[in-house]
């Protein structure tokens, strides 16, 4: 496979040139047919000349993909049927050699809504923008009426078995069989079986509020599952309380109001609710095997505390 970028040869095309080859060969009327053409001029923003001219510059891409590495087949989108045509019509025209296009169905949000860059909603393959544990959620969250089609689209299951899995589904329904089972294929085929039992460590620390699992855990993993948490190191101080900790990590405001907090049930460490702002930490408790201590503040307010020489 090669990858290569388009500003290669689109940087150096001067426009007079694109506009007398490649937009010579194009068709207003066709342009303007395309559906997602159409959507856009009668949307309130309208569409602009850079937007309308972006099918051209796409079709450019594969008239020269063609010519330079025999390329012959284009691989899309189903929104991008229109793009791909436009290519397909100038390939075909400017060098009479029999092209192809390819569409596959769009992943869509439980609304319906494309998946992608531009919607600011795409999973990504790249572990840093996405983590295992992400791509894990994001499938097995997957409604019923797309679970069948998933598993055919992203696994390699045989059909016999998909089926099975689906009729086992259709009588308990309340396990999740066929979401959890794309979650973990797709998860294994992304980030091999290390990532995917990466996905079901952090699953159980946080929905579970397995200690075990929070032990288990790498610094990546607690990063990754914690991505807006804020990270902090401390020393273990002799005598040192919930309320010491809570305050040295910044998780409280100081006063009566801080007290509270705690006493109020709002704090918790390692999953459990801590109420007693005098509670003294101990070691496998407030403080975990691996030296770490995931302190809550609120629903949604996360703190990994790392303990140095323990």
């Amino acid at each position: 496979a090669a990858l290569l970028d388009n500003a290669r040869w689109l940087g150096r095309e001067p426009l007079l040139r694109f506009l007398g080859g490649a937009g010579g060969r194009l068709r207003m009327g066709t342009l303007l047919s395309r559906q997602s053409c159409q959507a856009r001029l009668r949307s309130a923003e309208g569409m602009s000349l850079a937007e309308f001219l972006y099918p051209a510059l796409q079709a450019y891409d594969f008239l020269h993909l063609h010519q330079r590495h025999g390329c012959r087949i284009q691989l899309g989108g189903h929104d991008q049927m229109g793009n791909i045509m436009s290519g397909y019509e100038l390939v075909t025209k400017m060098t009479g050699t029999d092209v192809f296009g390819i569409t596959v169905p769009l992943i869509t949000s439980t609304t319906g809504d494309k998946l992608g860059k531009t919607a600011g909603n795409a999973v990504w393959l790249n572990r840093d923008k996405t983590s295992p544990f992400e791509l894990y959620q994001f499938f097995v969250r997957q409604q019923d009426n797309v679970v069948e089609k998933y598993l055919k689209l992203f696994t390699f299951l045989p059909l016999e078995e998909i089926a099975h899995i689906m009729e086992m589904h259709a009588k308990e329904p309340e396990k999740w069989g066929p979401q959890k089972r794309l979650a973990a294929e797709v998860t294994k085929l992304v980030h091999g079986r290390e990532g995917l039992e990466s996905a079901k460590r952090c699953t159980k620390a946080l929905y579970y509020s397995s200690v075990e699992a929070l032990e288990e855990m790498s610094d990546q993993e607690l990063q990754e599952l914690f991505r807006q948490a804020t990270s902090a190191e401390l020393m273990l101080e002799p005598g040192m309380t919930v309320l010491d900790l809570c305050r040295k990590a910044n998780a409280i405001p100081d006063g009566p109001s801080g007290y509270r907090k705690i006493t109020d049930g709002g704090v918790s460490i390692n999953g459990n609710r801590v109420t007693n702002p005098e509670t003294v930490l101990i070691l496998g408790q407030h403080i975990l095997k691996n030296g770490v201590s995931l302190l809550r503040v609120g629903k949604k307010n996360y703190y990994i505390i790392k303990w140095l020489q323990l």
